[in-house]
């Protein structure tokens, strides 16, 4: 383990900076869909890549205990967004 306050090792950074570009494109996945909605085409192929090639119809069931039922993939994106909760799944 390393000493508070001593910068990371190698390995360490690319693994804080790997999160943090995951992190940063699922945040601008996020801003595409809140400037453009679900039923634009482009959401629409992110949503498609991220369920491997078929957008779930709904409705959603989620891992989250206090809200696990959505209308729909849209509404549970919308929600992840919102809460920042980027990579919470169905």
């Amino acid at each position: 383990a390393q000493q508070p306050g001593t910068p990371l090792s190698d390995k360490e950074y690319h693994q804080f900076f790997k999160f943090l570009r995951i992190t940063i494109q699922a945040s601008t996945a996020c801003h595409l869909r809140e400037l453009y909605g679900c039923k634009n085409s482009l959401v629409q192929r992110l949503d498609e890549y991220e369920n491997h090639g078929v957008i779930p119809p709904g409705p959603i069931c989620s891992e989250l205990p206090g809200n696990p039922f959505f209308r729909n993939f849209c509404t549970f994106s919308l929600y992840r967004c919102i809460m920042k909760k980027y990579f919470l799944k169905v």
